[in-house]
């Protein structure tokens, strides 16, 4: 009796484990199971309402225009008659440079010099004025000058074709001399920023002559710069008259060291050589003349 009691009181204690470990080995029925939603479309339709992707024998339809206005392409971009000009490079404009405007201090008596250039037109055509010259101290000494008037047109991105006339005088000891030439030449900017102007002269006798003027900026500051010059002419035949020679005439280096107040204007100091070579030399000791000179120079450099 007591066997059986024992017995009983073990299955009643082990019938709820037994059912947990039944419960877990069964599989899920289907109404145990969670519901899933199909996911949304991007455009909020339901999954029965989504478009077909169509395929390579039923292609989808296309998708629809935006709205707004409807947007056209131009035909024809042809420029049409009374459009206005794309860019202002029809106007005319004017330049004008004192390049050298200096007194000069030598040995011997000083003296003034001017070299300066001005423009007016636009970017392709412009008339152009020149002149230099120097003026001694000593009135008896005298000077010379010269003047050309010149039309530019513009033959690449930074040179211009430049021709005209030239009218060249002498005066101081012995008498007044003037004379008249044809001009044509270049200036511009050549590559590594050279300034650089030649030009060749034919007078009315038909004299051959030529000229290369050079020049270079050298930036120490913003404001603070150093510039070289060079400076030589020739002539393929003797001109008494201006104390000329055949053959390289004479030439000019000078170094200048100015400081922009303003980029407009600007104070410089300086020296300058000057030598006059072969046939020219020995006409110019004829005339009393000196043929060599080394020259401290200050001056101003305007433009406007």
């Amino acid at each position: 009796m007591m066997r059986f009691l024992l017995g009983g009181t073990v299955m009643l204690a082990a019938a709820p484990a037994w059912a947990q470990h039944t419960a877990h080995s069964q599989p899920p029925t289907e109404a145990s199971q969670p519901v899933q939603e199909a996911p949304a479309s991007s455009t909020g339709a339901a999954p029965d309402e989504m478009p077909m992707m169509g395929d390579m024998e039923n292609p989808a339809a296309e998708p629809a225009a935006a709205p707004g206005p409807p947007v056209t392409t131009l035909h024809n971009l042809e420029p049409q008659p009374g459009w206005p000009s794309p860019t202002a490079d029809d106007g005319n404009y004017s330049f004008v440079l004192l390049d050298l405007l200096e007194y000069r201090e030598s040995a011997g008596p000083g003296s003034f010099r001017w070299d300066a250039f001005g423009w007016f037109g636009g970017d392709y055509e412009r008339l152009w004025v020149k002149t230099e010259g120097v003026q001694s101290t000593r009135a008896r000494d005298g000077g010379d000058a010269e003047v050309q008037l010149l039309y530019g047109r513009l033959i690449s991105p930074y040179f211009d074709l430049q021709v005209g006339g030239r009218l060249a005088s002498r005066w101081g000891r012995g008498p007044d001399r003037m004379r008249a030439y044809a001009a044509i030449g270049l200036q511009g900017l050549s590559p590594y920023r050279f300034e650089i102007e030649p030009t060749l002269f034919i007078s009315t006798k038909g004299q051959i002559s030529g000229r290369l003027t050079g020049s270079y900026d050298q930036l120490l500051t913003q404001r603070l710069i150093l510039q070289p010059r060079l400076e030589a002419s020739f002539a393929l035949q003797k001109d008494e008259a201006f104390a000329i020679g055949s053959g390289l005439t004479d030439a000019e280096i000078g170094l200048r060291l100015r400081y922009e107040i303003r980029r407009e204007f600007a104070p410089y100091v300086g020296v300058a050589h000057r030598r006059s070579f072969g046939s020219t030399s020995r006409l110019l000791r004829a005339e009393g003349e000196s043929t060599r000179q080394t020259m401290i120079v200050a001056g101003f450099r305007i433009w406007f």
